[in-house]
């Protein structure tokens, strides 16, 4: 036998090791956002179910900072051997172009794993804004350009960056007023100090559902089935529009492949379960599972689309 296929099927043998001893210990999965928020609580889901399946532990380690780049600097930093994996949301894409020093680079130091799930945004208003839908709003925007304004939970966050691409694709003029977290952003739209915000599904329901809101639209390019009777934003006046927010699952580059498979593997079996799809549906997001080469071109297309829009308007991090 020449001595190149021995190497190959020694290096074969070695990785189906790999694979089936992994995990050996506790797995470390960063959520680099505060307690309490989207992505923390679906990491402690994922992690949870993770633990069950794979017999050891996953440990859920927050690590806020800098829009999601704090954890991610310290997911690209550890070491490639499937004990650190990283949880992350659209804010990854968004903060290759929003952070032009970026300590890590967003496609070559991390493996992906795979996209977990997808959830709309909700376009809600406060009840005293004289609009219904979507044509309403762009109609009372163009006439009073400048005196709508639209609140989210800090420059550069995920609703910030949506509401800047209906502005730019509707041609509007509508002023931004960033808070310091969702929780604030509610209490001023409640208030009715902010008119507009793109939000959580699952955060402004229980707000449209009192009457202190209204529900314009859902922009996703479907309806959403937390909110079925609200009309997609393409719908209903501003066809071709779609942003949704995302949560997907990477490894430090370098981890092993077996690994990667072994976690693609088990990630689809807890979204396929009808415990975690009833989760995600009540919080208004639908699972996805994809291959990590799939979820590989997705962060690349997603980059590339919300690196123009930041690049056009001049959009900033706090």
């Amino acid at each position: 036998m020449k001595p190149f296929r021995i190497l190959a099927i020694a290096l074969c043998l070695c990785a189906s090791a790999v694979a089936q001893e992994y995990p050996t210990k506790p797995i470390r999965l960063i959520a680099p956002f505060a307690p309490g928020g989207p992505t923390d609580l679906f990491a402690r889901l994922m992690g949870a179910k993770l633990g069950e399946r794979l017999g050891q532990p996953v440990l859920v380690e927050n690590r806020p900072g800098a829009g999601g780049s704090v954890g991610a600097e310290v997911a690209a930093k550890a070491a490639p051997d499937g004990y650190t994996l990283i949880l992350v949301s659209s804010s990854f894409a968004v903060n290759a172009t929003l952070y032009p020093k970026l300590p890590y680079d967003a496609l070559r130091d991390f493996a992906p794993v795979t996209l977990l799930a997808s959830a709309p945004f909700l376009l809600v208003a406060h009840a005293s804004v004289p609009a219904s839908n979507v044509r309403e709003l762009i109609a009372l925007a163009k006439a009073k350009p400048g005196a709508l304004n639209y609140g989210s939970g800090g420059s550069g966050s995920g609703p910030h960056i949506v509401a800047e691409l209906f502005k730019s694709q509707a041609g509007v003029d509508i002023v931004h007023i960033p808070y310091k977290g969702t929780g604030p952003l509610i209490a001023a739209l409640v208030a009715g100090d902010v008119q507009l915000a793109f939000g959580n599904i699952f955060a402004l329901v229980p707000q449209v559902k009192s009457g202190r809101l209204k529900a314009i639209a859902v922009t996703g390019r479907e309806r959403s089935s937390a909110v079925p009777d609200v009309p997609t934003v393409a719908e209903s006046g501003l066809p071709g529009f779609e942003a949704v927010g995302v949560h997907g699952l990477l490894a430090p580059a370098g981890t092993p492949r077996p690994v990667i498979d072994k976690l693609n593997t088990e990630c689809i079996a807890i979204l396929r379960s009808p415990e975690v799809r009833s989760q995600l549906a009540s919080d208004g997001a639908e699972p996805v599972g994809n291959t990590p080469e799939q979820y590989a071109a997705q962060i690349a297309a997603e980059m590339q689309k919300w690196s123009k829009l930041i690049v056009e308007r001049g959009i900033r991090a706090d």
